[in-house]
């Protein structure tokens, strides 16, 4: 019984990794990325996540392929495997596999433009009250906002700089990073995986934290 659950579990595997690799990443079309302007992505998520991320809002590349931070030259996966949070570098299209490391992707407007500064104010902070809604929801233990100019103008925090917050949202403990586009040139490569990995000794550091109290309360 046991060997027969084993060759169903290892068939679901091999299916899984054939549709990851059917997926493949093609670049969208001129038509398909105008088309794309104004459509959301759907949400990485679920209850009790360690850490949501939330990005601006989708560019048109990301939107077109319907997969988070997925233009080519966005640093935002090469970012995360640096900061210690993945084993490997994933691709846009391997974002499901952060559910099961506790980790998840949103924005703050779900509406894809071409740049983000786009955006209006009113869309901003109208934005921003509904992230509130979800992450009281879904109960993350932190989330980190990447985008610092967008973030002080969505919530009213024209003073906020990157790093650990002393304000929370919904509950949750707050960091901000850089946008990791690849056009915003005041940060490198470098810095972003240092900020990642600051940001990752964080979480583990606070929940490692909940952990021993919960031992020793018992």
């Amino acid at each position: 019984m046991r060997n027969s659950h084993l060759r169903t579990t290892i068939r679901r595997m091999k299916r899984s990794l054939i549709l990851t690799r059917s997926e493949a990443p093609r670049r969208p079309t001129r038509e398909q990325l105008a088309a794309a302007h104004g459509c959301g992505v759907r949400d990485v998520i679920d209850k009790n996540l360690r850490l949501l991320f939330v990005g601006i809002n989708p560019g048109l590349y990301t939107a077109a392929i319907g997969h988070h931070f997925g233009r080519p030259g966005n640093r935002f996966w090469p970012a995360l495997h640096a900061g210690g949070f993945t084993p490997r570098v994933f691709s846009p299209f391997d974002s499901r596999l952060l559910i099961d490391a506790g980790l998840g992707i949103t924005n703050i407007v779900n509406y894809a433009t071409a740049k983000a500064d786009e955006l209006s104010r009113d869309q901003l902070r109208a934005g921003a009250k509904r992230l509130e809604q979800k992450v009281r929801r879904y109960q993350p233990a932190w989330v980190a906002v990447l985008g610092l100019t967008s973030y002080r103008t969505a919530f009213d925090r024209p003073r906020a700089t990157l790093g650990l917050q002393t304000e929370r949202i919904g509950g949750a403990r707050l960091w901000l990073l850089p946008n990791p586009s690849g056009l915003n040139a005041h940060h490198q490569a470098g810095d972003l995986a240092k900020m990642f990995r600051e940001l990752r000794e964080a979480v583990e550091s606070k929940a490692t934290g909940i952990r021993s109290n919960a031992q020793r309360a018992n």
